[in-house]
């Protein structure tokens, strides 16, 4: 019986799990396998096709996730569904909630238009939480989109899940090149939008950056120093606020939003005026940034685009690699 449903190519490109999947589909499509009918057992896969257990174990995973196949507890695998044309389930794994978070969650969702589920996680940064929760979700749901923040070394992770169903955002990292991954280029968003930005800046004396480190990309200080170095301008590179005393003529770039409120509420202790005698620029724009202080001049990745790509990426399985543009938008803080 296992010859005849599982067909499996070791030569083959497409992944050994995949195979299994796909025999299993097709076997439902052809009637040789009908609702309520027991299928082969792990063991009967793994022994026929020279496989893992692992590999089978994901595949049947994936099938249950689709409600096409059900366990019963000593007795096998047995086909629960024939309808394959089943929704799409998709695991997203954010760092944090905040407000650019929520418009790339909502142009994401929007895009699928109904043709999938999104189950959303966060993961605060917490290396142990993103591993529980990665291990959790194998083999629930149809699709993974990670968000791996600054973690490294968790390829291996990332390995308990189907390969051609996960999809990186946010970060290219090295160890995850295999993946799709819809990115944002932190060092050359940075230098090329203080470029374009540079007759503002002229009028300014100094630049410094507020970087805490941590969950912030080191990328960014390296496009900001490297800019300061290719136009000569006087900066500094601080991990807070307290480090630095605001002066008439200064720049600020700040990553956080409590970073810029208190920046802010400094500027309106010392009397400087923001936009003419004392600049701030911000990361990662939203619609509060639009009406703070007048208007907060930013850099920002559009998130809006980034949900409609990763719907489109997943919907029509494109294997894609894509930098997400990002862009200076000029308001009177600058």
């Amino acid at each position: 019986m296992t010859r005849s449903i599982i067909h499996f190519d070791p030569d083959s490109r497409v992944p050994k799990y995949r195979q299994i999947v796909l025999s299993i589909k097709r076997a439902i499509e052809r009637k040789s396998i009908r609702i309520g009918e027991r299928i082969p057992s792990i063991n009967q896969v793994c022994t026929s096709c020279s496989l893992s257990r692992d590999t089978v174990m994901m595949a049947y995973n994936e099938l249950k996730s689709l409600g096409i196949i059900s366990s019963r507890q000593g007795k096998g695998y047995y086909v629960e569904s024939t309808d394959l044309k089943l929704e799409e389930k998709v695991f997203l794994l954010f760092d944090e909630l905040n407000n650019f978070k929520e418009d790339l969650y909502n142009s994401f969702v929007e895009s699928l238009d109904s043709a999938a589920t999104v189950d959303v996680f966060f993961h605060h940064f917490n290396y142990q939480v993103f591993k529980n929760q990665i291990l959790e979700a194998a083999g629930k749901y149809t699709s993974y989109v990670i968000m791996p923040a600054s973690f490294d070394n968790i390829g291996h992770l990332l390995q308990k899940l189907p390969g051609d169903r996960v999809y990186i955002l946010d970060r290219l990292k090295p160890e995850l090149s295999g993946y799709p991954c819809i990115y944002q280029d932190f060092e050359s968003d940075v230098y090329e939008s203080l470029v374009a930005a540079n007759s503002h800046l002229s009028r300014y004396r100094r630049l410094i950056f507020i970087h805490p480190g941590g969950k912030e990309p080191q990328e960014r200080v390296v496009g900001f120093r490297r800019f300061c170095q290719d136009h000569q301008v006087e900066n500094k590179v601080v991990r807070s606020l307290s480090e630095v005393n605001p002066s008439l003529y200064d720049v600020f770039l700040v990553p956080s939003d409590r970073t810029l409120v208190e920046l802010v509420k400094l500027a309106w202790e010392y009397e400087f005026e923001i936009g003419r005698k004392f600049g701030i620029i911000s990361f990662n724009d939203s619609m509060l940034k639009e009406v703070v202080a007048g208007g907060i001049t930013t850099i920002s990745t559009d998130f809006h685009r980034m949900g409609e790509l990763l719907s489109s990426m997943i919907t029509e399985r494109k294997p894609l690699q894509l930098k997400n543009r990002s862009s200076l938008i000029l308001r009177n803080s600058l």
